[in-house]
């Protein structure tokens, strides 16, 4: 059996109605749009520490050369006690600022 082609997909109507509604919804903008952007004071403050940051170096790169060098040497050693005191003092500091 043959289907006849003066049928039109069910797909073409409804993407027509669909594009003729975005059309007329974006033909003309609003009295009431504007070309000017404001940021909230929250917004610039965050923008600003960004940039505070940016410019914050995240590593001493002198100490990690120096902590190299040590074991390279075999001369660094490794205390378990003030690991284990400074993991613990970050966990208070953690926990304090919670609550």
């Amino acid at each position: 059996m043959k289907i006849p082609s003066a049928l039109t997909p069910i797909g073409k109507n409804a993407d027509a109605g669909r594009a003729k509604s975005v059309a007329r919804n974006t033909a003309q903008p609003s009295a009431a749009a504007s070309d000017h952007v404001e940021l909230s004071s929250l917004a610039a403050s965050l923008q600003q520490a960004g940039a505070t940051m940016d410019d914050t170096q995240v590593v001493d790169a002198a100490r990690v050369a120096q902590i190299k060098q040590a074991i390279s040497e075999g001369q660094f050693q490794i205390h378990p006690e003030r690991i284990a005191d400074g993991l613990l003092q970050s966990v208070r500091d953690m926990l304090a600022s919670r609550g």
